[in-house]
């Protein structure tokens, strides 16, 4: 009798049978409130009918168009769509199936645009588990260790998790930026680095977003080096953070290359980078590719997500909710002394868990998440310690269910608690 592998660990004991919106069901129809919506993959919630309709129409037109071998509407269609979306200058498009794999795809574009190999990328960064995207990510050890040696030319520079430095907003930029100038004068020379890799949002590191200032600074230095300045948009694109794209709460930050996938097909495996046509020009033939990225069925759901977020309002009604569940975090904090930190932009938040003395607290946001489970509302733990909750429900979410998961979160944080704080 064959079995899952055991290396993978269930965040949680449930075996869904079936989801709807923000809820997912088990056999025995108990109901769960998911604020995982599958790592920030279900944005239009469970089972959204207009994408359900769009898939059962595609499965029964066409299955497989495999896109190197013939085209197919959906995929001509969802690429002028997507122009209505991206950033200024960000007209020609290539699509794979998950988000690491377009991370290896944007970081051979580097590399053949520019001829440089270096590649900077920064402290509690995730970028996925192949290996060049492992080679570029710092969130854990976990990801990277026992694969060596990785791909070389990959540097680290601080981000500024002004929580973690002890730091202001504007102090934490500052320290970053600084450390990003002594890497390029330490270990990466500007004449031999393609590109910067960066988070709008750190997402497995954490849940720490950019403080504002950082991101302009790191477009002036790529543009002082003749560096691209590469955006992972995996987790935080398609309306996650309150705006389309995380980096336009910096408005005038324009990537050269952005990364997409998670929310950009509802649930169907689906990634793409975006750069300007004349840079991706310069990608050496046969250097990009794959047997499905591109899938009918999968370009059919994006283009009726894209309808659902124009339809619904749902990049605006992830800033309004999102707002709304930063208060009830930050309030629940004020009475739980084992929370360090809250933190988020639009529906990306997270409680940082953290002991007296101000060292992370793992065991206590295990416990945590787990009450939470036990209670049916569904979370995840992250950052480069595990010590931190993550709430990330679909952008459909509405004020009840706000309000319903933090009562549920506050009664979690009490079950979690150390017995020291519970008393």
């Amino acid at each position: 009798m064959s079995q899952l592998s055991p290396v993978l660990k269930q965040a949680t004991p449930v075996v869904a049978m079936r989801g709807e919106g923000l809820h997912l069901y088990d056999a025995d129809g108990r109901r769960y409130l998911d604020f995982t919506s599958g790592v920030g993959v279900t944005s239009t919630g469970h089972c959204h009918p207009k994408v359900v309709e769009a898939v059962r129409e595609q499965a029964g037109r066409l299955l497989h168009g495999q896109y190197t071998t013939v085209l197919h509407d959906q995929l001509l269609t969802l690429t002028e769509r997507l122009g209505d979306f991206l950033p200024p200058g960000l007209d020609s498009l290539f699509y794979a199936t998950a988000g690491t794999e377009a991370v290896e795809a944007a970081l051979r574009l580097a590399r053949h645009a520019t001829g440089r190999q270096n590649v900077i990328v920064f402290e509690g960064s995730f970028h996925g588990r192949t290996m060049g995207a492992a080679s570029l990510t710092t969130a854990g050890t976990r990801f990277r260790a026992g694969i060596g040696p990785l791909v070389p030319g990959v540097a680290v520079a601080p981000f500024p998790a002004a929580f973690r430095l002890g730091l202001s907003q504007e102090e934490a930029v500052a320290h970053a930026l600084h450390g990003l100038d002594e890497v390029l004068a330490t270990v990466s020379a500007p004449a031999e680095t393609a590109a910067v890799f960066v988070e709008p949002v750190l997402g497995e590191g954490g849940y720490v977003p950019a403080p504002a200032g950082f991101l302009a600074g790191l477009r002036e230095r790529a543009d002082r080096h003749g560096i691209l300045l590469v955006l992972d948009e995996v987790q935080t694109g398609f309306g996650r953070t309150g705006r389309f794209w995380a980096h336009q709460h910096e408005p005038e930050v324009v990537p050269d290359v952005l990364i997409t996938a998670k929310g950009l097909a509802s649930g169907f495996p689906l990634s793409a980078i975006a750069a300007p046509t004349e840079l991706m020009k310069r990608a050496w033939p046969g250097s990009q590719g794959g047997t499905y990225g591109g899938n009918p069925v999968a370009c059919a759901a994006a283009l009726a997500t894209l309808d659902v977020l124009r339809e619904e309002r749902l990049v605006e009604n992830a800033a309004e909710q999102g707002a709304r569940l930063l208060d009830g975090l930050r309030a629940v904090a004020a009475g739980a002394p084992g929370i360090g930190d809250v933190r988020g932009l639009g529906l990306m938040a997270a409680s940082e868990f953290c002991r007296p003395d101000g060292s992370p607290d793992q065991d206590t946001a295990r416990r945590v998440q787990q009450a939470a489970a036990d209670l049916g509302l569904l979370l995840l733990t992250c950052g480069i310690h595990l010590n931190v909750v993550r709430m990330i429900p679909a952008l459909v979410v509405t004020a009840a269910q706000i309000d319903e998961a933090l009562a549920l979160w506050s009664k979690a944080v009490a079950a979690g608690a150390r017995p020291e704080e519970a008393a």
